[in-house]
């Protein structure tokens, strides 16, 4: 059964196309790669798929009883590493569907220290987030999306300049979420580690270039069309002009 599925979704900004005409659906329980040249609407494609993009055609639809909890975690560079928390304060935030901005967290103080020490925080509950490497914010992001416990995980280059163990320990906490038959899709760029880890693939180069099994999906034919639909696409290009670069 798909879990979720793209009819006809233009995306843009300000009536500005970034992801064209995407047809297609995503199984539930499937765990999917985001992948494409640079700039052509990977994490614009994120944002409609958790609503924080309205779409200027079409729509995501979500094929769950009632709409589902999504758990989003963004690149690092869009999040404040200034703001003013705690490591438990972040992980907290991930509780506030079920408890509210301001109640009920004590009867979920051992989700969120088992939430921190599944992704090998354990001390540091009290530390600031500023002061927090990389590798560290990243860690407890995760912890905050453990907390959310969502049927559909959506991540934007979790991975992007984590320290190898980060990489591998975070890798198999995506892993476990595919066990467990969540819905994952991941943006990411490294294509040697997709086609090690993930079963599915999204190839996008503004439209939709492939979708679905790995090894069908990234040939050397497919990849070269994304680039070359790429390069030849029109930044001034209307809603509804497509560039076919074959």
């Amino acid at each position: 059964m798909a879990a979720i599925q793209f009819d006809n979704l233009t995306l843009g900004y300000g009536r500005h196309p970034a992801v064209h005409h995407l047809d297609g659906q995503l199984r539930s329980g499937s765990l999917t790669a985001v992948v494409g040249p640079n700039g052509a609407g990977k994490s614009t494609l994120l944002k409609g798929v958790v609503g924080a993009l309205k779409p200027l055609e079409g729509q995501v639809r979500f094929n769950h009883p009632t709409e589902p909890e999504i758990a989003y975690l963004p690149q690092l560079s869009e999040l404040d590493r200034q703001f003013p928390i705690t490591v438990r304060e972040l992980v907290n935030f991930g509780l506030w569907r079920r408890t509210g901005l301001f109640g009920g967290l004590r009867r979920f103080r051992g989700v969120v220290t088992n939430a921190i020490a599944a992704v090998g925080l354990t001390g540091f509950e009290t530390r600031a987030i500023n002061s927090l490497s990389g590798g560290q914010l990243q860690r407890a992001l995760f912890a905050r999306l453990l907390v959310q416990d969502a049927r559909v995980i959506v991540l934007d280059e979790p991975f992007n300049s984590m320290d190898s163990r980060t990489a591998s320990d975070l890798m198999a906490m995506v892993q476990r979420w595919h066990g467990e038959e969540r819905t994952v899709l991941v943006v990411l760029h490294d294509l040697d580690l997709v086609r090690e880890q993930f079963p599915d693939t999204l190839l996008i180069s503004r439209q939709l270039i492939g979708l679905g099994a790995t090894p069908e999906v990234l040939t050397a034919e497919n990849l070269l069309r994304a680039r070359q639909l790429h390069e030849a696409f029109d930044d001034n290009a209307g809603v509804c002009d497509l560039h076919d670069a074959a």
